[in-house]
């Protein structure tokens, strides 16, 4: 009988912000999947758990995945854990998940602290609904198409920015959204530097330059508002629906949200959908 894939989440950077279940979890599982050994080992140490890491990341090879399923199948349970928050989101984790769906291994989360939902939270901004965007690409012409498809996004849109980067990101999401645009910009959260800046993406772009990005961010930013502006091109709301069938909507319900914003009628939608 196989084994158990456990998603542990772990603190965002308050190390009390961990759960009884999660540190009874790590102590339970056989073996531990880290993105980097030498964090979790501190987690680890922290709260006395001794438990074998196993280096999982980003470079990580298909034969080095392989090993860790090969174990969980013989009988094994493992947990995966990322440097801080829940893995297997926008993290190598989800590799493994994968792979455990193929060959039929049962996957169970320990939830814990979400980087994503807490700046949610904090931002003061509309997130009854929100999209999470990661990091942006680096290389200029595909973060100009990731940009231009969210430009009329209606939803808070949440993006992660390193601090040598952040005054290049703001630059690039004023370009395209408009300075007026509000942003919350979290900043080390639940660490003893946290701090939340709310205002305008120009007032944003202001402030840093003068003031130097330090630490690790969560920028939420304000999304597009449906009755202003320029109405959508069909071009542009089949983008929109294309995009939510690939976060995993069902393509009725994409032409039916989409409908909603956009003035264009579902079965409108659906049936230049369906041409593509």
């Amino acid at each position: 009988m196989s084994g158990t894939l456990y998603i542990i989440g772990t603190p965002i950077g308050n190390m009390e912000d961990i759960t009884l279940r999660q540190l009874r979890m790590l102590e339970e599982v056989d073996f531990l999947c880290a993105e980097d050994t030498r964090v979790t080992l501190k987690l680890l140490n922290r709260y006395e758990i001794k438990k074998q890491l196993v280096s999982f990341h980003e470079h990580s090879s298909q034969s080095d995945a392989q090993r860790i399923i090969d174990r969980l199948a013989s009988g094994e349970s493992c947990g995966v854990v990322t440097d801080a928050g829940m893995p297997c989101i926008s993290d190598p984790g989800e590799v493994l998940v994968k792979m455990c769906a193929e060959h039929g291994i049962d996957v169970k989360v320990v939830p814990g602290p979400s980087a994503v939902v807490s700046a949610a939270a904090v931002s003061g901004l509309n997130t009854r609904r929100f999209t999470f965007e990661g990091f942006l690409p680096v290389p200029k012409k595909e973060r100009g198409e990731r940009l231009e498809l969210l430009r009329n996004e209606t939803g808070a849109m949440i993006f992660y920015e390193a601090p040598h980067k952040l005054r290049i990101t703001l630059g690039d999401i004023a370009e395209y959204f408009g300075e007026e645009r509000r942003i919350s910009i979290c900043r080390e959260l639940t660490k003893i530097h946290e701090e939340v800046l709310r205002m305008t993406l120009a007032e944003a772009l202001e402030y840093y330059s003068v003031n130097e990005p330090r630490g690790e961010f969560v920028l939420v930013v304000e999304g597009a508002d449906a009755g202003a502006g320029d109405a959508l091109t069909i071009e542009q709301a089949l983008a929109q629906v294309k995009k939510l069938v690939d976060m995993g909507e069902r393509p009725t319900d994409a032409c039916k949200a989409v409908a909603k914003e956009s003035g264009f009628r579902k079965g409108e939608l659906y049936a230049a959908f369906c041409e593509e």
